[in-house]
């Protein structure tokens, strides 16, 4: 027995010698390698983060449905937690998050929308005619009547109303629609002044277009804005200055657009009166409207707005809501998501205010008002009576457009390449405000 275990004792002394032996043979680079690796796998698993993936967002919570006078598929909006009732929903459509971003130099945007943006950074810049702009509009406005009037005007001298219009874009696309605006404005205002806020249409073909304006006597004009003069001791004045050092990024919409948004704004501030788009058919007097604005779509269950618009708009000179819009759009400006800078900002400062002592002049209309037609049902208005039901519709719907509603939005983006068909809501609209009555119905 002990022989045995003397035995096993002797083979286990030669194995750990044999092992140590080979140890002492491997080379020492190995050994070097192989502590590497273990000290590299050691710290890998001490300091790695384990990032979860996010939760899925929640159909629960503070939610309703807003229901749309468009009838487009019901969408998500947040609810207020207030019960005020000047308070309502507002929802934004944002683009789709992108799976990654790459950043960008702050030099390279500068100079990439700076190329995109360089015709109409052009326009912004001042010119010997744009810095009349001041003493042109004071003129217009308070001066002497003989530069507009004859034996036919006589009686229309002097501004009961003031209209604005901005045309940011070129002259060759001021066509039978903006002029048939301007024929709805004098149907109903033969004492109005018209200003045309616009470089392009500043021009002696610009004249040549509002001529027969003048030669029937209505007053109307083009005049090339002075930004710094106009956006002048408000927060207009300081995003222009940033937008012109290339410190503000004016994004994928047109960037006229948003300079007419803001513009309208700034005008009504500083000389108050009404300002409508140049899509806009009036219908009847604005002449008793004060501080108003229209909602574009209203709640099927509340009867409250869910959207406001900016298309027309009706305010006193200096009125405090015309400034929080101001600062509004300095403050909150994107250039990247539609409608943010406009509709959607008169929107979220009408809900925020509620129903403050401040703004207790102020009114929202209802749609009827100035968007009697949707954006996304706006081609039924173009088109005639297919038969005998379509016809009944059209005819109620047009007696009820006259009845209660002040203008017409025409939604050009979705409607410029319809044509007016005969016996349409819009032909028959064209035919009650027109001033020339010429064949501007079909050219339209």
């Amino acid at each position: 027995m002990e022989d045995n275990n003397t035995n096993i004792f002797q083979k286990l002394r030669k194995l750990e010698k044999s092992l140590l032996s080979f140890f002492f043979f491997i080379p020492y680079s190995l050994l070097f390698i192989l502590l590497i690796f273990l000290l590299s796998y050691n710290g890998a698993s001490i300091f790695c983060v384990h990032v979860p993936f996010p939760a899925k967002p929640s159909d629960s919570g503070d939610f309703f449905t807003e229901n749309s006078s468009s009838g487009q598929s019901p969408k998500r909006v947040f609810s207020s937690a207030s019960k005020a009732p000047a308070l309502f929903a507002v929802k934004e459509d944002f683009p789709p998050l992108q799976k990654s971003v790459v950043l960008k130099p702050v030099s390279l945007l500068k100079v990439k929308w700076k190329r995109r943006n360089r015709a109409m950074l052009r326009t912004l810049r001042p010119t010997a005619v744009s810095n009349r702009f001041s003493v042109r509009a004071k003129e217009f406005f308070h001066g002497s009547c003989l530069n507009f009037s004859n034996s036919y005007n006589s009686s229309r001298c002097g501004c009961k109303i003031r209209f604005f219009l901005t045309w940011i874009s070129s002259i060759e696309l001021f066509g039978y629609r903006e002029l048939f605006s301007l024929e709805s404005v004098f149907k109903f205002h033969s004492n109005a002044c018209v200003l045309i806020v616009s470089s392009s249409l500043d021009s002696s073909r610009g004249e040549e277009l509002l001529r027969p304006f003048r030669e029937r006597g209505f007053r109307v004009t083009a005049i090339s804005p002075d930004f710094n003069y106009i956006f002048k001791n408000t927060l207009a004045e300081v995003w222009f200055d940033r937008l012109r050092k290339g410190s503000v990024e004016p994004g994928e919409v047109s960037l006229g657009q948003n300079i007419s948004n803001l513009l309208r704004l700034v005008l009504l501030y500083k000389f108050g009166g009404v300002y409508i788009d140049t899509d806009v058919i009036v219908l009847r007097s604005f002449v008793k409207l004060r501080n108003v604005i229209g909602a574009q779509t209203t709640d099927l269950e509340t009867g409250n707005w869910s959207r406001l618009n900016n298309a027309v708009m009706i305010f006193d000179k200096k009125h405090p809501l015309l400034l929080k819009f101001i600062e509004e759009f300095a403050l909150t400006f994107d250039g990247n998501r539609w409608g943010h800078n406009g509709p959607y900002l008169v929107s979220r400062v009408v809900s925020r205010i509620g129903v403050r002592q401040e703004f207790d002049d102020f009114t929202v209309l209802p749609p009827m008002a100035f968007y009697p037609v949707d954006w996304s049902r706006v081609q039924g208005f173009f088109h005639g009576p297919r038969d005998a039901v379509q016809s009944k519709w059209i005819v109620s719907k047009f007696k009820r457009v006259q009845r209660e509603s002040f203008a017409v939005h025409l939604w050009n983006k979705h409607s410029r390449n319809l044509n007016v068909e005969e016996g349409s809501i819009i032909h028959r609209l064209v035919l009650d405000t027109c001033v020339f009555c010429n064949s501007l119905a079909q050219a339209m």
